[in-house]
């Protein structure tokens, strides 16, 4: 057991039981015990196998591979429209937690036995960045815009593509432009502050 999951622990206001059964669980399983990204997360030999998470509406355990797990239970969850290979699942009391016991470990020894054997998730076919007819004209009358975009990460890029290209209209595409035209100059992603 980690210290610093337990100081955890003892301050989370949503789900601490539920969170404390989940623990025992997975560390019943041999895996090593860690605070990372601000919550409990758990590693087989440093990788990354899985982490407890607390939302308002439920808790979840989230497998890193989730994707390369069988889901004879039908339980695991895509936490969203983009997401590619994590997997949840999500618990909504401590009862549940208790009856699922088995299942969980289950779930938990396939994802160690992932790890052990070495399975990746093959990468994304890289595909061509697409930006929005006003973003390319923008980029092309703002050199230091331009700079400053190219200097992002892929992920950053990416992001910001996306997000200028979801508009119908191309005044409200034109708008999200203007408003994150400093973030893009400062070397900030569409989500940093």
């Amino acid at each position: 057991m980690n210290p610093q999951v337990d100081k955890y622990l003892s301050k989370v206001r949503n789900w601490p039981e539920e969170m404390k059964k989940l623990r025992t669980i997975i560390l019943d399983c041999g895996l090593t015990e860690e605070l990372k990204w601000g919550k409990p997360c758990y590693a087989f030999q440093n990788s990354n196998v899985v982490v407890i998470q607390g939302f308002k509406e439920y808790c979840a355990l989230m497998f890193f591979k989730g994707v390369l797990l069988n889901d004879p239970e039908g339980i695991l969850v895509r936490m969203g429209e983009h997401t590619r290979v994590g997997r949840q699942i999500r618990l909504k009391d401590a009862r549940e937690i208790v009856r699922m016991k088995s299942v969980l470990k289950a779930y938990i020894h396939e994802a160690i036995e992932v790890e052990k054997a070495g399975l990746k998730v093959k990468p994304r076919e890289k595909t061509a960045l697409k930006l929005p007819e006003e973003f390319h004209k923008k980029l092309d009358k703002d050199p230091a815009l331009k700079t400053a975009f190219g200097a992002l990460t892929p992920g950053r890029q990416r992001a910001y593509g996306f997000y200028f290209s979801q508009p119908k209209q191309s005044k409200t595409r034109e708008s999200r432009i203007e408003k994150y035209r400093q973030q893009i100059l400062r070397g900030k992603g569409l989500n940093d502050r």
